[in-house]
């Protein structure tokens, strides 16, 4: 049963971004960016909430704002190991049994996406849960920035099992298509036997983490949502998110 009691909502953060260097302390309406993203994992009340970070600085900024925070191994490859490293730190008497990777990046997230994602898990077939929004446009069915998960979901359909993840659809794939968010929940054993694992064949190909799971035979199911929340990834990514933070 998923309870707040044994849930977690980890987000990894760290300094070092080719495109926005400091991005997690980066200014938004007065809240540097990982704060926005810890209130979002607050106000989602579904358990604990703890900011994994590679740096003290990340660390300060969350606990001076009254967040929970943890550093951790600045080598760290991803951001899935730091939350590992993260999970075995604070609790090694395993308290947690799920544990939610939300990303430092999605300041603008609505906290019901959050919720959605974890009670993917409700089904005790699942591994682990993400979520995902429908594309209305062709012009980002074509875009391989945008991840695609397979997955046979509709308006009807708001849960099902993900039969893949592409960035470039090709003729063997039909529509509706939808935008993965890489927002994941895990049961703890799953995350700690995923890092374990040798990067796989289509993860180095396509660059995408949740194939090494598929890979190995894991589970993924996808959770529609309605929206997509904006990543911030450019010096213009974090003007938009001014601009919609500054309205909401």
């Amino acid at each position: 049963m998923i309870e707040n009691q044994n849930t977690i909502v980890v987000i990894p953060a760290r300094m070092a971004s080719t495109r926005l260097p400091g991005k997690p302390l980066a200014d938004i309406n007065g809240l540097p960016m990982i704060v926005h993203c810890w209130k979002r994992a607050v106000e989602a009340n579904v358990g604990q909430v703890l900011v994994a970070a590679a740096e003290i600085e990340i660390a300060d900024v969350v606990r001076a704002h009254g967040g929970d925070a943890i550093v951790t191994n600045p080598a760290l490859p991803s951001g899935s190991d730091r939350i590992a490293e993260a999970l075995s730190l604070r609790d090694p008497q395993r308290r947690f049994e799920h544990v939610v990777n939300l990303q430092g990046d999605l300041p603008t997230i609505d906290t019901l996406s959050i919720q959605r994602c974890l009670a993917g898990l409700v089904n005790e077939v699942a591994d682990i849960s993400t979520i995902a929004a429908r594309i209305e446009r062709e012009e980002d069915v074509a875009n391989p920035n945008i991840v695609k998960a397979v997955a046979p979901l509709s308006e009807e359909r708001e849960v099902a099992f993900a039969r893949d993840f592409v960035r470039r659809v090709g003729p063997e794939h039909s529509g509706p298509f939808w935008h993965h968010i890489g927002v994941y929940a895990y049961r703890r054993p799953v995350l700690e036997k995923f890092v374990s694992l040798p990067v796989s064949a289509r993860e180095a190909e396509r660059k995408l983490e949740q194939m090494r799971a598929m890979d190995n035979g894991m589970r993924i199911v996808v959770v529609r949502v309605d929206t997509v929340p904006l990543g911030v990834d450019t010096p213009d990514d974090l003007e938009t998110a001014r601009r919609m933070l500054r309205k909401a």
